[in-house]
């Protein structure tokens, strides 16, 4: 469901993804498309957060802009 989420209202939430994680940059959030697993990829990169960490984090976001 959260992957639907973040694909299905990739445009809105680009903005807010780079407020959430200001290290990622243009590039890395054109790149990302809306896949979770690119964006839990670029998060353990940039922040150095394990696997589970960055899938927390993605879902947490994910949860507070549902409508």
């Amino acid at each position: 469901m959260n992957t639907d989420i973040l694909e299905g209202q990739w445009k809105q939430l680009k903005g807010r993804i780079q407020e959430k994680w200001g290290e990622l940059t243009d590039d890395e959030i054109d790149q990302i498309q809306g896949k979770q697993d690119v964006l839990v990829g670029k998060l353990q990169e940039k922040y150095g957060y394990t696997r589970e960490e960055a899938e927390h984090q993605v879902n947490d976001f994910l949860a507070d802009v549902r409508v």
